[in-house]
């Protein structure tokens, strides 16, 4: 397989935007705030064209009555892609549920979550299944911070 073959397989959009992503870490390198790479982040995305929405409130139902509190995505691009930014050595199940949970909210079925804390860019590609129950996610998020709980205990 050639490399041309490679990248027609892969999601154009997650995959400018993750080229974006490391475009920022190439030049800032890492050890900033994560403020400072969401800036400069929205500066590549305008210059490569890719469309975005910057920290996008995310309403939360209960029992489909809106809750006062919600998420804040810190973009969605192309109308339909969650980005979760992150400026921390180390990656965890919290940081991928928080996105998961984002994607529920939205009814979004795809989510980056990109970390600019270590000397590599960290990113991870998370897909939403809309058809698998909510109530199987949900006890599967429950289960992982417990376990978190437990180790931080």
């Amino acid at each position: 397989m050639n490399a041309d073959f490679q990248k027609k397989d892969r999601d154009p959009q997650t995959y400018a935007v993750i080229g974006a992503a490391m475009e920022v870490h190439r030049h800032l390198g890492h050890g900033f705030l994560e403020a400072v790479y969401q800036e400069a982040l929205a500066i590549e995305l305008t210059a490569q064209k890719i469309p975005f929405q910057r920290e996008v409130i995310l309403p939360i139902r209960y029992k489909e009555q809106l809750l006062q509190c919600g998420y804040r995505a810190d973009f969605i691009c192309y109308d339909e892609i969650i980005i979760e930014l992150k400026a921390i050595s180390q990656l965890t199940g919290v940081d991928d549920a928080q996105v998961i949970n984002e994607l529920k909210a939205t009814r979004f079925n795809r989510g980056l979550l990109l970390n600019f804390g270590s000397t590599s860019l960290e990113y991870k590609r998370l897909v939403f299944n809309l058809r698998e129950s909510a109530q199987s996610a949900d006890n599967n998020s429950v289960e992982k911070l417990k376990k978190i709980n437990l180790v931080g205990a």
